[in-house]
């Protein structure tokens, strides 16, 4: 097997946020073990990885309290670094999370002040993501929840942040930007329940905003697995609704607190099934990593990881080839597929429904027949495991 088909390259469309390799291993039990990363720094260490892209929140590039002046610095010398490697920013997000201001949500909050800064400070990231080139504008509300239902109606919750969405759409097409907006789930932490726990809750909630076609998902692996769902199932039901607009790949273990792991290094057979899923569905967007090193990591340590979640995708990326084109495993495929995409019984008409209700089934057949899915599963873990 040729490593050299394990080396990244920008068409591949990996990407990281800068709060990703940014990441300085502090934890609620320990502080900081290494050193801030430049922006411009990420950048170049990136590229030379064989990354095609970088995203920021707006706080990320540019501190919450930063001059004019500084903040113009700040924009010059990352669009420089951007033109220097060739890098691209393909999506942005907003930092409606660490300030105290937003300890009780932003677009949910209870007061109407915050939910009002949370607007302007959204507004004046999209215009920053925009100028970089971002095309896709993500949304995690991780403060949007809360810890006592007493205090806060989550039916109003949910209007207000419909209307958030709305108004920011709005000011999108007014503004005459091409963004499409991503909207992320996560069941908790930091809050004790965020509303939208699943990516198929917001997938119910996209079809009552005034412009549905502008707003898609974020699915994260680490989110759906903290809820002990299925994240490939998750992303299945985003690409067949058409709102697969961007994906953060991770790892984590089930039952755990959001622990954003190198990619591939807990799930191996889940995230295989979700590469193959990406590769084979035609979805052209980022491979985008939201994960961060282990706090044992110094500096190079964090490029060590890096490395890592591209070389673990292409890895199962080929693995994905393997399987399409291993011959025993397309055989018992077919096998166990041989009716498969045949319609139960076609279109509704009181013919049909009269002729199926007249139907006689063999239920004895039907259920004691042998599936082979041992064999196939057993055939997968082989392939993985380098058997095959």
């Amino acid at each position: 097997m040729q490593t050299e088909s394990f080396t990244p390259k920008p068409s591949d469309k990996f990407t990281f946020g800068l709060w990703t390799v940014g990441n300085r291993g502090r934890d609620p039990f320990g502080d900081v073990v290494r050193p801030a990363v430049d922006p411009v720094v990420a950048v170049q260490r990136l590229s030379k990885l064989g990354a095609y892209g970088v995203n920021f929140h707006d706080n990320d590039l540019v501190p919450i309290d930063a001059t004019p002046a500084e903040r113009d610095r700040i924009v010059r010398d990352f669009k420089k670094a951007l033109a220097d490697t060739g890098m691209k920013v393909p999506m942005a997000t907003t930092n409606l999370f660490t300030d105290p201001a937003f300890k009780d949500g932003a677009f949910t909050s209870n007061d109407p002040r915050v939910r009002a800064y949370a607007l302007q400070k959204t507004m004046r990231a999209m215009d920053l993501g925009v100028e970089l080139g971002a095309t896709t504008y993500v949304f995690w509300g991780g403060r949007e929840g809360a810890e006592v239902d007493a205090a806060k109606d989550p039916v109003e919750g949910i209007k207000w942040f419909r209307e958030a969405l709305n108004f920011l759409c709005d000011y999108a097409r007014d503004q005459k930007y091409t963004l499409k907006f991503a909207l992320e789930a996560k069941p908790n932490e930091p809050r004790g329940d965020i509303y939208f726990p699943t990516t198929g809750a917001y997938l119910g909630f996209i079809t009552t905003l005034a412009y549905p076609e502008m707003v898609g998902v974020n699915p994260e692996f680490a989110h759906e697995q903290m809820a002990g769902l299925n994240f490939y199932h998750a992303v299945a039901q985003a690409i067949e609704a058409g709102k697969l607009f961007h994906i953060d790949l991770n790892d984590q273990k089930p039952g755990r607190f959001d622990q954003d792991l190198r990619f591939g290094s807990e799930s191996i057979k889940t995230l295989f099934f979700v590469v193959k899923l990406l590769e084979e569905s035609g979805y052209d967007g980022p491979r985008h990593f939201d994960a961060h090193a282990y706090r044992s990591e110094d500096q190079e340590g964090v490029w060590d990881f890096a490395a890592g979640c591209m070389r673990t995708y292409l890895i199962l990326k080929d693995k994905a080839r393997r399987f399409r084109e291993d011959k025993d495993i397309q055989a018992l495929l077919s096998e166990i597929r041989q009716s498969y995409g045949e319609s139960a019984v076609g279109a509704y008409s009181r013919a049909t429904a009269d002729a199926l209700k007249a139907r006689t089934f063999d239920r004895g057949a039907l259920g004691t027949r042998g599936l082979k899915y041992e064999r196939l599963d057993q055939f997968l873990v082989d392939l993985l495991m380098g058997a095959r």
